[in-house]
């Protein structure tokens, strides 16, 4: 599968940003730190769900201090529903530790010092870098993955690479309102099972729907 032009992409974009001018961040926080807690949760779960959970647990624990009282058992009851909770729990006391330990209670602000904090890859880093510090960053979660790689802003079969052609192919002042819309874009429009082509703003553009739909469809 070929990839479109950085000209195409540019249009691609502007089209979703007019489809979803609202396209955000959509896990609830107030500071770097519930940020990382919450996208440490946000691994293989929604974040509806996330936000049920945080919102009983910001109110109670809001520092990495305030978590190392709990055992991971404790933490584990309060995050269950979130999936992987026991792994979760382990990971966020762990990152607390060396929160504490390392940084003075402070959220580092370099990739390279977030990825080395357990429960935290390139994704959640990402995350964290571009929205709450404003660095300009591509978190290539399940949804980026998908969309870009159909719609051929991408054309990789893996999230390290997926993430580089979209930091070749996008201008980086964009980065970060990209992520965001196409992750809009994947979970409104463009679904892993179904996608709803026809009223996709984006189709006359897209490489997926140009050879797989129009295949089915008998189109030339």
């Amino acid at each position: 599968m070929k990839r479109l032009s950085k000209k195409e992409t540019k249009t691609v974009l502007e089209k979703l940003e007019k489809e979803f001018p609202d396209a955000r961040a959509e896990l609830d926080f107030t500071n770097p730190f519930e940020l990382l807690i919450a996208t440490i949760l946000s691994a293989q779960c929604t974040d509806v769900r996330v936000n049920i959970i945080t919102k009983v647990l910001f109110e109670k624990f809001k520092t990495p201090e305030d978590y190392i009282k709990l055992s991971a058992e404790e933490l584990g009851s309060i995050i269950k529903s979130c999936g992987l909770y026991k792994t979760k729990s382990q990971n966020i006391l762990a990152t607390c530790n060396i929160l504490i330990d390392r940084y003075d209670g402070k959220i580092p602000d370099t990739m390279e010092d977030l990825i080395t904090l357990p429960g935290v890859g390139r994704k959640t880093a990402n995350v964290v870098l571009s929205n709450a510090f404003n660095v300009p960053a591509i978190a290539v979660d399940t949804h980026v993955f998908r969309v870009s790689n159909r719609i051929g802003i991408a054309n990789s079969n893996n999230v390290l690479d997926t993430e580089r052609d979209l930091m070749d192919n996008i201008e980086r002042e964009v980065w970060s309102k990209a992520h965001h819309l196409l992750i809009f874009h994947g979970r409104r429009i463009c679904k892993a099972r179904n996608p709803l082509c026809h009223i996709c703003p984006v189709s006359e553009h897209c490489i997926y729907y140009k050879t797989e739909v129009n295949k089915k469809e008998g189109i030339k």
